[in-house]
């Protein structure tokens, strides 16, 4: 009985005053655990090494590591990465709840970053530095804790796996100082150097790390947890005073085993090494690409170009996906998005930004993998190019965007991709064939460029027309004289056609002729009316403007000077921009609703029509196309301007957003000052390409994508 009792004792004194009746080493409690979601998209970094041998990014948010993807860029595997830091009595504080955090790329030519965090009463600093293994599928966090009050901390780390985008099936193991997650397809290894004084497996919410330390200031090692969302959680050797410095890996493979072997050797190698070895991969794909454009700001210039080299996927060359975020809705899992995809996809639409921009910035073989890519993913037997696709090409949404199909065409010709005109071919007839389920037949399109409406968008029809053109001209180089001709007749009918689809006369806006957002009936002088979506209300179309008419300068259909162009300026910016303290930025269209609630909340597409419940805020990239816009008049100083402003609304880190915010930001709370970054889909690519192409666009003094034989058709060379 003595024994007995020494042994309860003992288990008391090892857990700080944890009931003995928990203690038992074993399966956790909890199963299945909380609900798995994503993290907030408004991402502060985004890493990858340069070789594609290393697939697996990682992301930063709030302070902490967030998603982890793995084996390829639609696919996430890990939720989130956390440190607490506790005296073992009397508190216990997660790092990313620390209201003074830093973050900073360490190296301007590299995506290696750097996290500072201060406890809110001053008592340690942290900094954790990430990087990812270029031989191998690890991510690697060298962690620094600094004491700031003399006294020794104990310092813990809790990576909570959400394997193969999707948390509710995961199992874990602790074994000694490590501990794996699997589930039917991957598998996650944590460890640490010095190893992990103790480790514990459990289930998130309930008998994770963060709540066991936030509730009782110790961690039980349970060594299993079956079937649920399971976290990760270990104590290192780390005090702040004697021992400041620990390594954490987080290996990932098909199996536990594999992701162990990758974790252990890239310990082994040493963060210094590995470190040394990411940045040089970097440092030698710029050297490959131009020199930063002197108008730009050279840190988020390279940021930018780096941005959207990592944003390829590497098992599938010419897959770049449109942010690594899952914003809003989108990550709460539920079974409408479950798995998560969205954002974390390839839309034709972005990865024609994105070619044009790695293009502008000197990388023509990212250009020429993009458009094999985009040839490759085709649908058959119509010709048409999908909406979006994961990385592999499957389709995920599936309506039909005449852009998407039509910039393709535009990004092989600016190319000189003879060899391409198969696939072009049946795009380019795609075009000229396309009738929707109303009848209504192209340049009529399901979804225009914001994938929210169906009718007769300018910026649409502005790259379908680019596109025949673009085709009549590898017509012409491969022999096929008489596709060229209907093609270009094509063109030329779609042009004078639309002023009737998409210009009022007797809108509410100005009394001079104007672009609409989109007609519903190829009437632009028709009051139809039609609710705008996103919890948005109804209106007349004749009152809705966005600027996508300005595509028809940017691809050589319009002159700058155009009188109905101009008009369109001015009734755009009185409509829907904004002057911020960063700079102009603009609306996507009158009453966008497409953003955060009038509170900050989070978007929700669940509130009925005509709700305002949700408010889309300003986009800067369209600062950029009106940039681009400027430079076709020839005003090179207000493009440079908008160079200027669009660098304003970059993270400290050099992450450029979706949305900023706007005119009405939410009361009451900190960090929603109009201009800076709302949570939307953060690194976005499309932003970072335009800010790249924008400043060789500046520094030449003209639109450096717009096609030529575009320009020279309609307005003479």
């Amino acid at each position: 009985m003595r024994k007995v009792l020494l042994l309860a004792l003992a288990a008391l004194l090892v857990t700080s005053a944890v009931p003995a009746a928990a203690v038992a080493p074993g399966e956790a409690p909890g199963r299945p655990g909380a609900h798995p979601s994503w993290l907030p998209a408004d991402k502060t970094g985004f890493g990858t090494a340069r070789e594609r041998g290393s697939n697996v990014w990682f992301t930063l948010q709030g302070g902490r590591m967030s998603e982890v993807y793995y084996p390829d860029l639609s696919t996430p595997s890990v939720r989130s990465l956390d440190l607490v830091v506790s005296d073992g009595r009397t508190f216990a504080t997660v790092d990313s709840s620390a209201r003074a955090q830093r973050v900073r790329r360490v190296d301007g030519s590299s995506l290696g970053y750097e996290q500072t965090i201060t406890d809110d009463q001053r008592r340690w600093r942290l900094t954790k530095t990430y990087v990812t293994d270029p031989a191998r599928a690890t991510v690697l966090v060298q962690v620094d804790l600094t004491s700031l009050t003399g006294h020794p901390y104990q310092l813990y780390a809790v990576a909570d796996p959400d394997l193969t985008n999707d948390g509710s099936d995961d199992s874990a193991q602790a074994t000694g100082s490590e501990m794996t997650a699997k589930d039917g397809k991957t598998a996650a290894a944590f460890t640490a150097s010095p190893a992990f004084s103790r480790t514990s497996v459990g289930y998130s919410g309930v008998s994770d790390g963060i709540t066991q330390l936030t509730t009782n200031r110790a961690l039980i090692p349970y060594t299993s947890a079956s079937k649920g969302n399971v976290v990760l959680s270990g104590q290192t050797t780390v005090d702040g005073v004697g021992v400041r410095q620990v390594t954490l890996a987080l290996g990932m493979a098909a199996d536990p085993v594999a992701a162990s072997r990758a974790a252990n050797a890239s310990q082994r190698r040493g963060f210094s090494s590995v470190q040394r070895d990411y940045d040089r991969g970097w440092h030698d794909y710029l050297h490959t690409l131009s020199a930063p454009p002197s108008p730009a700001d050279r840190d988020l210039y390279l940021a930018s170009v780096l941005t959207l080299a990592a944003s390829e996927d590497k098992r599938h060359p010419g897959a770049f996906i449109a942010s690594p975020s899952m914003p809003w809705r989108f990550g709460n899992n539920d079974p409408e998005f479950s798995p998560s995809g969205t954002y974390h996809l390839v839309w034709p639409r972005d990865l024609y930004q994105i070619a044009t921009g790695l293009l502008a910035a000197g990388d023509r073989g990212a250009a020429d993998r993009s458009v094999d890519y985009l040839f490759g993913t085709q649908q058959v037997p119509d010709g048409h190019l999908p909406q979006n696709t994961t990385v592999d090409g499957t389709p995920y949404w599936k309506s039909i965007q005449l852009d998407e199909t039509a910039l393709p065409i535009v990004l092989a010709q600016q190319l000189g991709r003879t060899e391409l005109w198969p696939g072009v071919r049946r795009a380019a007839e795609f075009l000229l064939s396309w009738r929707a389920d109303n009848g209504k037949t192209s340049p009529y399109s399901q979804q225009e460029r914001w994938e929210e409406q169906d009718g007769y968008s300018p910026s649409t029809i502005a790259a379908v027309i680019a596109g025949l053109v673009c085709a009549a001209d590898l017509a012409h180089r491969t022999g096929a004289a008489a596709d060229a001709g209907r093609y270009l007749a094509a063109a030329d009918r779609f042009k004078a056609s639309l002023p009737q689809w998409t210009v009022t006369s007797n809108g509410p806006l100005s009394k001079d002729p104007y672009f609409v957002r989109l007609t519903k009936d190829g009437n632009a002088n028709a009051g139809t009316v039609y609710n705008l979506g996103n919890s948005s209300v109804t209106m007349d179309q004749r009152a809705v403007t966005d600027a996508g008419f300005l595509e028809l300068v940017r691809l050589g259909i319009y002159a700058p000077e155009d009188p109905v162009i101009r008009n369109s300026v001015r009734v755009t910016d009185a409509d829907i921009s904004y002057h911020t303290p960063s700079g102009q930025f603009w609306h996507r269209y009158t009453k966008d609703g497409y953003g955060e609630q009038a509170h900050g909340a989070p978007w929700d597409n669940t509130f009925p029509a005509g709700s305002r419940s949700t408010f889309g805020r300003l986009w800067p990239l369209l600062a950029g196309e009106r940039g681009e816009y400027e430079l076709a008049t020839g005003d090179r100083a207000a493009a440079a301007g908008r160079l200027r402003d669009l660098s304003r609304a970059a993270s400290p880190a050099d992450t450029l957003p979706e949305q900023v915010w706007d005119e009405n930001p939410p009361s009451g709370t900190e960090g929603h000052a109009p201009g800076t970054p709302t949570a939307s889909a953060t690194p976005l690519a499309w932003t970072h390409a335009q800010y790249v192409r924008l400043a060789w666009a500046v520094r030449t003094g003209r639109v450096i994508e717009q096609p030529t034989v575009v320009r020279c058709h309609f307005l003479g060379c």
